[in-house]
């Protein structure tokens, strides 16, 4: 929260900085007059007094050039501007504008260095005439703090925007330089305005600047430092000194010329601090801004090909897996029609030589189900894993985790010799798995959550890999149940695009980091090689999953295996189920961080699969906010149509991803009406769960188990399911 305030203060400033936020057009000039310009002023002299109260102007002496620049300090030109006058000894007058002198304080510190002297010409180059007073006086007070900031300095010289001889002030732009003068300006104006900014050519400058030349005339010159090609200006200056010198012309500032009290006064050193702050904090911004613009471009690419590295991969997955399925079939036939979930001598599949005796299609599984508090849902879950067309020996150990519910009574009435019941003190999901396991009877483990519902087909999809000895572990296919709401309806495309995916992804790649709590498989020898499941991260699936894959076995992924959980109903309980996966995420990468400079399958997993999580798990979503900030702003205040497009082309390539998606999982396509939602909330949501974990590592804080509370979504879903058939893969 904290940073996204200052981040929205620093955009802010420098947006003010650059006149972008709180812009106030010329042709914003209030209608009418506050009051009716002085003669005395209108046909007086170009520098205003109103020490005594009432308005004196005073007119240079005659030979008396005071070259005054207005709009700088620019980093090219003013610096060209300086040189020139060192090289003919001629000092002049800058009123600098104060956003630009917090840019380049080293410029108004060479400005002064060199004998020069600075006027305020505001802070934004904003029209004095057409702000509230209190815009005016912020305007002015801000130039005065940057002076400090730059050089420890205040000025007593002003020159209002847009202003320029006597003769042509307005009624609104005298009651602005009547104003800074009670204030304790001198306002400075013209006899000369040369127009340079309409880049006249050198020729009409010197024109201008001379006009009163054969009079021996002074004059207060105006001519511009900044605001775009100065070059004529430049050359202008040149030509004005070699040509009024030689006629006794002097070159000098304007309170030496007037004989007036220095324009600069030294302040104290609070007043420096103050001013050296608001520098650093332009400074920042002026930075953190193009930072943002590039950071914005670098997230949309990133997010791009990523989802187009999703769809390539996942098509290749289903070419692969499709088409071996494919030949499994013709064999078959060609066999007879016998039904065998693989064929004999697949070299993928049935790792065996031709002539051997393959492994037991069907062999023992034991499915572990920790539950703890699950009294809404265990008895379908537990019915959905007998009721299952696998042909071999299925056990179902439910470990009761120190439940204060009903759920080990729930189990208890399912009186079948297949189901087992374990009562423990409660210590924990994975100290309840590493239990089950001690007590299983099959090489094949199968891990479920107690919110967990299989269809008939599940087990018999998910023991299928394992015909392969270089299968350690087999991630299934998790389907959400209560999908009903706004907030189902986000958490589905979530898993349908955001997960079985990236799965996909990860399977071609073999550097698969999740094997999801809700439905997974493992060989029992794997387990025990590992050490079981830890409990020092609170992700115990992807530390699990990756110790795993550094054994260098493979962990697949099989999207015919389907299994239907039911997902946080609230936005609380997300952000606390998130929460803690993130953080065990976050634990488990930091864990296996070695395997990026390991060898063999150890090190292939390290160095595909932690970049990629820490690119697209952690960078980008810690930096969304920001970007999206950033995105506001562009909306805002500057051009919205970047934004706009950017916006609209993200969400409809998420959206050809996601329909490609949910045609893979056979899923419809009608919650994709929802995505554009989700951009303004879930995501969001998403994003700051990753700084709140990010922040919590970072305090080294321990993030406690958060216990989800179960509607018993699964059970209704159970009888829809058994009432119109099986729901989803087809």
């Amino acid at each position: 929260m904290l940073g996204g305030l200052v981040l929205a203060v620093l955009l802010l400033l420098d947006g003010f900085a650059n006149n972008i936020v709180g812009e106030a057009p010329r042709d914003a000039r209030p209608v009418g007059s506050p009051g009716t310009v002085p003669a005395a002023v209108a046909s007086g002299g170009p520098v205003v007094s109103l020490a005594d109260g009432a308005p004196r102007s005073r007119r240079m002496p005659p030979k008396t050039i005071a070259l005054t620049f207005d709009d700088g300090p620019d980093p090219e030109w003013t610096p060209r501007l300086l040189d020139v006058l060192r090289r003919h000894g001629a000092r002049a007058t800058f009123f600098t504008v104060g956003a630009r002198v917090a840019e380049h304080p080293e410029l108004t510190r060479r400005v002064l260095r060199e004998g020069h002297e600075i006027g305020s010409h505001t802070y934004t180059h904003v029209d004095l005439a057409a702000v509230p007073r209190w815009r005016a006086r912020l305007e002015l007070d801000l130039t005065q703090r940057a002076l400090a900031g730059a050089a420890g300095v205040h000025t007593r010289l002003m020159r209002m925007p847009y202003s320029s001889r006597p003769d042509g002030l307005t009624g609104p732009e005298w009651g602005a330089a009547r104003r800074a003068g009670e204030d304790g300006y001198v306002v400075v104006l013209t006899d000369r305005d040369t127009e340079d900014w309409a880049r006249p050519g050198t020729t009409g400058i010197v024109r201008a600047a001379l006009a009163g030349e054969r009079r021996d005339e002074g004059a207060v010159v105006m001519l511009h430092d900044s605001g775009g090609d100065r070059a004529g200006t430049v050359a202008a200056v040149e030509q004005i000194i070699r040509r009024l010198r030689p006629q006794g012309y002097r070159f000098t500032t304007l309170t030496e010329a007037l004989d007036l009290p220095a324009a600069q006064v030294r302040v104290s050193a609070p007043e420096r601090a103050f001013g050296w702050t608001l520098i650093t904090a332009q400074r920042a911004a002026s930075t953190l801004t193009g930072t943002m613009g590039l950071l914005l471009a670098l997230a949309g690419i990133a997010y791009v090909l990523r989802l187009l590295a999703l769809v390539l991969l996942a098509h290749v997955h289903v070419r692969r897996v499709r088409g071996r399925e494919r030949r499994r079939g013709r064999r078959q036939r060609r066999r007879g029609g016998a039904h065998r979930p693989w064929p004999d001598g697949d070299p993928f599949v049935g790792g065996h030589e031709p002539g051997e005796m393959p492994p037991d299609p069907f062999p023992p599984v034991s499915v572990i189900v920790p539950a703890y508090n699950e009294e809404a849902n265990i008895a379908a879950t537990v019915a959905s894993l007998l009721d299952t067309d696998y042909p071999g020996t299925v056990e179902v150990i439910v470990v009761d985790d120190g439940s204060t519910d009903r759920t080990a009574l729930i189990v208890e009435s399912i009186a079948l010799p297949t189901v087992h019941l374990i009562r423990r003190r409660n210590g924990g999901k994975p100290s309840a798995l590493n239990t089950g396991i001690g007590v299983a009877r099959a090489e094949i483990l199968v891990l479920v959550d107690g919110d967990t519902v299989f269809q008939r087909d599940t087990v018999r999809h998910l023991v299928a890999p394992f015909a392969d000895p270089r299968v350690a572990a087999v991630s299934g296919n998790t389907k959400v149940a209560n999908r009903g709401g706004i907030l189902g309806r986000w958490q589905h495309i979530e898993y349908v695009i955001g997960f079985n995916l990236d799965r996909r992804m990860f399977d071609i790649l073999r550097c698969m980091p999740t094997v999801p709590g809700a439905i997974g498989a493992f060989r029992r020898s794997v387990l025990a090689q590992v050490g079981g499941v830890p409990d020092d991260t609170l992700a115990e699936d992807t530390d699990l999953t990756m110790a795993v894959c550094r054994t260098g076995l493979r962990v697949v992924y099989e999207e015919k295996a389907l299994a239907w959980t039911e997902t946080p109903s609230s936005l609380r309980q997300l952000w606390r189920q998130r929460y803690r996966w993130c953080y065990g995420t976050m634990q488990a990468m930091w864990k296996h961080r070695r395997s990026v400079i390991e060898h063999g399958g150890s090190g292939r997993f390290g160095r595909r699969c932690l970049p990629y999580m820490m690119v697209f798990q952690v960078l980008l979503p810690l930096f969304a906010p920001a970007i999206d900030l950033f995105a506001l702003y562009g909306l805002l205040f500057l051009d919205p149509t970047v934004p706009v497009l950017m916006w609209t082309a993200f969400v409809a390539a998420q959206a050809a991803a996601g329909a490609y998606a949910l045609w893979l999982d056979g899923e419809p396509i009608r919650p994709l009406w929802t995505l554009p939602l989700q951009q303004f909330v879930y995501r969001q949501l998403m994003y700051l769960v990753v700084v709140q974990s990010v922040v919590t590592a970072l305090l080294g804080a321990r993030l406690g188990w958060h216990t989800i509370r179960r509607t018993g979504t699964l059970a209704d879903f159970r009888g829809r399911e058994q009432s119109e058939g099986p729901v989803g893969y087809t």
